[in-house]
Order: C-alpha cells, then sequence, then structure tokens
C-alpha cells in the first residue's frame, strides 16, 4: 500500500503555540496531572466570563440562526462593523468592504491564499503571531521577518523593513496591539510605516484583534485611519479577547482605502468568501449589540480591574528575578520575558519550556515558537489571578537556578 505523507506546502508551516510542547502536556493530563495552560489567551479558562447581553443574545437570536447568511455575514453585524469603523476614524468603508469570520485566524488564511503566489513575499514582524507567517507559507509565499527592536519598547525597525521590500513584497503585516510582546504601537509609527508602504505600494494589513485591551490612558489607533486615501489596507479584529468569548469564533475583515487596482483581489476573496458558505451565524448574532454601549472590559483594564492588576504583578514579578527581564505591556495580556544567556545556559528554548512543564506543569511558549530569531525568549499568558502567578513567579526563580553558569 501507498505510504501517505502530510502535503509538501505543510513543510515550512509551524503552529507551536498549540505544538509539541502542548502535545506532551496533553499527555500527562492523560496521566492525570493537572497542568496550568498559558499557552493560549484563552479568558473563560481563568474565570472570566462573556457580558449577561451577549449571552442574552446569543439565546434569543437561536431560532432565527438556523439558516445561512450572505457569505460575507448578516446585515446587522456587518452594520455594527462599518460604523464601529467610523469611530476608529478608517473612512471610506461600506457594508460590502466587511466580511465576518470564524475567528481573525480564518480570515488571515483567506487574505493570504486570495493574494500570494508562489514566490510572492510578505514582511510580518519577528516576534509575530505564528499564525500570519504559517498562512503565507502555506499559501506557496515566503514570509520575511522584520525587526521588533526590544531596546525601542518592541517598536517596528523602520530601516530592517526598507532593506527587506524587494520587488517580489506584496504586503506589510502588523499586529498592534502585538502578540506576543503586548506593546502598542504610537501614531507616529504606525504613520511611518504606512508612509514606506504607500512609497513601495503595498497592501497593508493590520491584526487589531486586542484593539480594545488597551491599558494606562492610551488609545489605539488604526493604521488604516492614518494612511492615505491612495492606500489599500485590509483591518481585522474581532470579539474573541474583548468580549471574552473566544469560543464563538467572531471575527471580521475590512477593507479601506482605494480599491481600483485591487479588483482582482476582492474578486478572489469574494470566492474564498463565497466558497465556505458563510460564518458561524448563529455568532454574528452577537455582533451589534457587543459593539455597542459600555465594554465590561474597560473595568477590567484600570487600576483595581484584574487584568490592570495581573497585568502591574507579572512585570514587577518578572523582572525580580535575576538574569530575567521584560519590557512591560501596556495591551492584551502577555508578557515576552528574555533570559540572559550569559548568566543561563539555555541553548534550546523550546526544550527550555518543555522542562519546565515537566518539573513545574506550566505550559509556556517559546520564543522561536513566535519567529523570535534566538532562543532567549518565551511567553506567559497572565491571565491567571495574582496568586496563581505569585506561585508561577516561585516556580519559575526554583526551575532557572538549574540552569545558572
Amino acid at each position: 500500500m501507498r505510504d501517505f505523507q502530510k502535503s509538501h506546502k505543510l513543510d515550512h508551516v509551524s503552529y507551536d503555540v498549540r505544538g509539541p510542547v502542548l502535545d506532551y502536556a496533553d499527555k500527562m493530563k492523560l496521566n492525570g496531572e493537572k497542568i496550568l495552560q498559558l499557552n493560549t489567551g484563552n479568558p473563560p479558562a481563568f474565570g472570566f466570563q462573556a457580558p449577561d447581553e451577549v449571552i442574552r443574545d446569543l439565546v434569543r437570536n437561536a431560532v432565527d440562526s438556523e439558516g445561512y447568511s450572505d457569505s460575507k455575514g448578516i446585515f446587522s453585524a456587518r452594520k455594527a462593523i462599518m460604523q464601529y469603523c467610523q469611530l476608529k476614524g478608517i473612512k471610506g468603508v461600506d457594508i460590502d468592504d466587511v466580511y465576518t469570520g470564524n475567528g481573525v485566524s480564518e480570515l488571515i488564511v483567506m487574505a493570504m491564499q486570495g493574494l500570494l503566489d508562489d514566490g510572492d513575499e510578505m514582511l510580518i514582524p519577528m516576534p509575530d503571531y505564528p499564525l500570519w507567517t504559517a498562512a503565507v507559507s502555506l499559501a506557496g509565499a515566503r514570509p520575511v521577518h522584520y525587526v521588533c527592536d526590544e531596546g525601542a519598547n518592541w517598536y517596528p525597525d523602520i530601516d530592517d523593513i526598507k532593506s527587506k521590500i524587494t520587488p517580489n513584497t506584496k504586503g506589510i503585516v502588523i499586529i498592534n496591539p502585538n502578540n506576543p510582546t503586548g506593546i502598542l504601537y504610537p501614531k507616529p509609527v504606525l504613520e511611518e510605516i504606512a508612509k514606506l508602504a504607500l512609497e513601495h505600494d503595498l497592501i497593508i494589513f493590520s491584526d487589531e484583534i486586542y484593539d480594545r485591551l488597551v491599558m494606562d490612558g492610551q488609545e489605539h489607533v488604526s493604521i488604516a485611519s492614518v494612511a492615505s486615501p491612495e492606500q489599500f489596507v485590509v483591518t481585522m479584529s474581532g470579539l474573541s479577547k474583548s468580549h471574552l468569548i473566544p469560543g464563538f469564533r467572531v471575527g471580521w475583515m475590512v477593507l479601506s482605502g482605494d480599491k481600483s487596482h485591487v479588483k482582482g483581489y476582492i474578486e478572489g476573496l469574494n470566492m474564498l468568501a463565497s466558497m465556505r458558505l458563510c460564518s458561524n451565524v448563529l455568532a454574528q448574532s452577537v455582533v451589534q449589540t457587543s459593539l455597542g454601549g459600555i465594554q465590561r472590559v474597560d473595568k477590567l483594564l484600570q487600576p483595581g480591574g484584574r487584568i490592570y492588576e495581573q497585568r502591574e504583578f507579572i512585570t514587577e514579578a518578572i523582572n525580580s528575578i535575576p538574569g530575567i527581564s521584560a519590557v512591560k505591556p501596556n495591551a492584551a495580556f502577555y508578557i515576552f520575558p528574555k533570559i540572559d544567556r550569559e548568566m543561563y545556559q539555555i541553548d534550546d528554548d523550546e526544550q527550555f519550556v518543555l522542562d519546565f512543564l515537566k518539573q513545574e506543569k506550566i505550559l509556556l511558549v517559546h520564543g522561536r515558537g513566535f519567529n523570535w530569531k534566538e532562543p532567549d525568549h518565551f511567553r506567559i499568558v497572565y491571565l491567571p489571578r495574582v496568586e496563581e502567578l505569585a506561585e508561577i513567579h516561585d516556580k519559575m526563580e526554583r526551575f532557572l537556578r538549574q540552569y545558572r553558569r
């Protein structure tokens, strides 16, 4: 009989947020061991609950959500997203420019498959959310990683971006607020990226899933709001994080700017959207309620709020460990610490997090899982309560002693 192997399209595709280390954690759980999973930002697993009005809408719309919707989504959801874009200062968005998706993940894959051919290149931040790199590779193109500078608050290095643009570059991806660093990009940085994209005729893809999870009185600015009207921008967001409902898989993609030179691409997006028929209709029914009125998550992000206080604690705790440092995040719920490898003998960051899992029963993700270049970082999801974060700190400090040079 023939030996069937995975497609060669997957040769350069990885997603270590749910990779080999998670596979080992699952085996540990089957043996009855309790694992603290900090590999994904999954709020309900840590006691966060969706707003009551969101659940109420879901229940009341169940009967009317049995059939397919328009491939781009139901009218009320797309209208609410269009109006949200207006509040964000994104101009020229019509209801036909809005696509709903089964989470942003589905739309990332769709956006890359609709655009890229073999030999094309896409600029992606380093570190990145690894689905972007995977989606580009799966589409047959080459992901080209530009540096986000840890010494400059993890902001994108504009000179590095410039140096990596070639005639094959189709677009540039930004993740703002960033995952895994938890950093919000200020307006001047976004303006520089937009200007560079305009000069080189690049499509901008902006992943803004954490745009409503911002702390310290700062305000998220969408790059589509500062881009030139001549530019074409694809903006992605959703409710998974801000409304604590990742299992509902509610995401959207918005096209803005000059569409005259991307008609073929839009035709491809429409084809791909139609091929999957539509996104989950019942989940779409909560978009209008979620984007209107007071956002309950706001209280969690202010002093005294749970996410804010956990951010404060984990930042101080991590930086108190000798040889470990981290830039303070100001959005989302991730921190991306750096290991001083002159102090600690660590050559394989994946093995490091695997050993930590085996010894302390805590699941993290290694830095190279986010396409970081060196084995000297790891990501912590700081959704557990402060008491549990304190235990994680103690375990990490104790664990690291065995690696001291």
